[in-house]
């Protein structure tokens, strides 16, 4: 797919700047594309594949926070973009992504001269804003089996599919919790008739 058809919003001068300057880059499955505590050097568009978004404590301890698909641009690296600001996120490419990557340098221009950035901009703040308060909505107001079954219809949802491709390890890590606890709230949920549980794969019914 051509990238512009992801973008249809974006006038054609920003398009012609964007082809221009931006560089077109893969991260394969597992890559870290940011750290935290690193400067931001590009703002990121995805094209393929799938980025998740998460923080890091200092154990290596992980908290999913969300995930990026192909259209969508990271919220957090256009913050520290504009603020000259170093990252507090981790993002990790969860597939084969590719992705167009636009020089820090240009946002300001890119913010004043080309009103379809500057809106983009702002969507992408406020989608990521409503995801975040359904994350914060998410941990305080309910249990850890409602939270694990929320976190699978979300990602199904982004991802499109039924059948979820993730060790019972890499949910706990997303959801701060321990594998043990993640395998008996699925076995339970497999009772349930919600979901049928495969090697490194869970099918939602």
């Amino acid at each position: 797919m051509n990238w512009k058809q992801l973008f249809p919003q974006f006038e054609p001068a920003l398009i012609e700047m964007i082809e221009k300057e931006a560089v077109q880059r893969t991260f394969y499955a597992g890559d870290v594309i940011m750290r935290t505590g690193q400067f931001i050097k590009s703002t990121v568009l995805v094209l393929e594949g799938r980025i998740k978004i998460y923080r890091e404590n200092q154990d290596g301890g992980e908290f999913l926070m969300y995930y990026l698909e192909p259209g969508q641009a990271c919220a957090v690296s256009m913050i520290c973009a504009i603020q000259s600001t170093t990252s507090e996120i981790m993002a990790q490419a969860e597939e084969n992504t590719e992705v167009l990557m636009i020089p820090i340098q240009l946002m300001d221009e890119m913010m004043n001269k080309y009103k379809s950035w500057y809106q983009f901009v702002i969507q992408t703040y406020r989608g990521r804003f409503d995801e975040l308060l359904s994350v914060v909505d998410n941990i305080a107001f309910r249990n850890m089996d409602e939270r694990l079954e929320f976190y699978l219809k979300r990602h199904a949802g982004d991802s499109g599919k039924k059948q979820i491709e993730l060790s019972h390890q890499q949910i706990a890590d997303d959801l701060n919790s321990s594998r043990e606890v993640i395998s008996r709230l699925l076995k339970k949920m497999e009772q349930r008739n919600l979901v049928k549980l495969h090697r490194n794969m869970i099918e939602l019914l």
